[in-house]
């Protein structure tokens, strides 16, 4: 049995929330951190990070454009919102590679929306960077976009950002 740190109702071992008071539950089931740089990575949020700022196109940007964004701004994806400004796609480094590769003259003109990631994992700056690593090792990403309570794009967080953040934690903990 689990006992609710919120309210004190007992719940069955292993819900997510407790039945009495709705509390979350889930960090109960957590093993606990081993050594410094663990409880770092389970303990920073995002913000952390200092995120760089979302990049965006609509869903009718050309694939030139989102190419020449991706150049002009030295960035491994652009996030695509729709015309209320939600995330709805990624276009990558990784998906002009694979997706459009050495066709980029003939597919200049198609809308990005063709060739976009749709609906792309993301999460909030307040989020743990666990929570950041986990997704991009499950879902092979090397970015996550960051959003907003109302699902607008206010950064990404990328594969570099976690290396750098490891780099220092590596750092300050041989000294």
């Amino acid at each position: 049995m689990t006992l609710c740190p919120a309210c004190g109702s007992t719940n069955i071992e292993g819900v997510d929330y407790c039945d009495a008071c709705g509390q979350t539950l889930s960090h109960l089931d957590l093993p606990v951190p081993a050594t410094e740089v663990e409880k770092s990575v389970t303990r920073d949020r995002l913000s952390t990070l200092q995120p760089r700022a979302a990049v965006t196109c609509g869903l009718n940007a050309t694939v030139a454009e989102v190419l020449a964004m991706l150049v002009a701004h030295s960035l491994g994806c652009v996030l695509v919102v729709d015309h209320d400004g939600q995330l709805v796609g990624v276009f990558s480094e990784r998906d002009a590679l694979h997706k459009i590769n050495c066709s980029a003259a003939e597919m200049a003109d198609r809308p990005v929306s063709e060739l976009m990631t749709a609906a792309p994992q993301s999460l909030h700056c307040e989020d743990k960077i666990a929570y950041a690593i986990h997704k991009m090792n499950l879902g092979g990403y090397r970015h996550v976009p960051l959003i907003d309570e109302q699902g607008r794009p206010t950064g990404v967080v990328s594969a570099r950002d976690i290396l750098r953040y490891f780099t220092g934690l590596l750092a300050s903990n041989a000294s």
